[in-house]
């Protein structure tokens, strides 16, 4: 039996690692994926503390995990496909077999949003993303329209004007939810087109997206727009499937957790995009990567 298990491996969870593995704990990483998150979509994080010039997302994780792993961090590579969780015991039922640990940090974030509209599952991968960084490069010189109006969506539309021929913002309301330095941006680029008050109704295409049918939501007026490609930001859903039942949720699916990180069920704790909260970005992602760590320590410490 570990003394804690780590289920995620972005910023929150890197961190997580880092402090437990300095602790000297009994602590292993499990990722799906790659380490890195969403992180590894960004293309320039500007609003990391350290890095005054901004520094590309691969780099900033990769720095996270190689510093963890020079503390002894053990990564692993496995799928969670199930937890049995409850105060006495933490069961993780993984792809390659099953673990327990003592205590147990819940770091496996959030996936994007979609539009839930005609077009988009037929078209998903054809012409519809959600990431510019990935998919930018293949719309050289086309057409896009990008849905949205916070900050990812405002600065993945700046990111994809060194690609793209025009790029039409489209958003709901009559002004953007980005901070204002990305909206200074975004209102100073010529490639950029501002949709106001504007929804999509349809993406068109058969094979590939050709076009989308967008609506007016003051005048209920409806127009098509030809475009070769739509990059879609409008939040995010909480990946907590696997706590269903088991967690206390917040009414969007989110883990509801304590100060420090605790969840309802004593030696489960919570951290980064999962979490319910007010923002999330990568550094508080990190604060609560750390958080609880040490409050898993503590909790680890309390059982003796």
């Amino acid at each position: 039996m570990h003394d804690l298990i780590i289920i995620g491996g972005g910023p929150a969870g890197l961190t997580a690692g880092l402090y437990n593995a300095r602790a000297r704990l009994d602590v292993v990483l499990l990722e799906k994926l790659a380490p890195g998150g969403q992180v590894l979509t960004t293309d320039w994080v500007e609003n990391y503390p350290g890095f005054p010039e901004g520094v590309s997302g691969v780099e900033l994780v990769d720095r996270m995990k190689t510093q963890a792993e020079n503390f002894g961090l053990k990564i692993e590579s496995r799928e969670v496909i199930g937890l049995e969780l409850s105060e006495k015991k933490k069961k993780v039922i993984t792809d390659s077999g099953e673990m327990e640990a003592k205590a147990l940090i819940l770091c496996c974030g959030a996936t994007w949003k979609k539009l839930g509209i005609e077009g988009e599952e037929r078209l998903m991968g054809k012409g519809i993303s959600f990431c510019a960084t990935c998919d930018g490069p293949f719309y050289r010189d086309e057409d896009v329209a990008v849905i949205g109006g916070g900050d990812t969506a405002v600065e993945e539309a700046v990111f994809l004007t060194r690609f793209v021929k025009k790029i039409f913002l489209i958003h709901r309301r009559d002004k953007l939810r980005a901070t204002k330095l990305l909206q200074e941006r975004a209102m100073a680029e010529k490639k950029i087109e501002l949709v106001w008050d504007t929804v999509p109704v349809r993406i068109l295409g058969e094979k590939d997206v050709e076009g989308i049918e967008l609506k007016n939501v003051k005048t209920g007026d409806t127009h098509r727009q030809a475009v070769r490609g739509v990059f879609v930001f409008i939040g995010t859903i909480p990946n907590t499937e696997l706590v269903k039942g088991q967690i206390k949720l917040d009414r969007n699916g989110f883990i509801v957790t304590d100060e420090n990180m605790q969840t309802s069920i004593p030696g489960v704790f919570a951290a980064g995009d999962i979490r319910s909260k007010l923002f999330r970005q990568i550094s508080t992602a990190v604060g609560e990567g750390a958080a609880a760590s040490y409050a898993a320590e503590k909790y680890l410490e309390s059982l003796h």
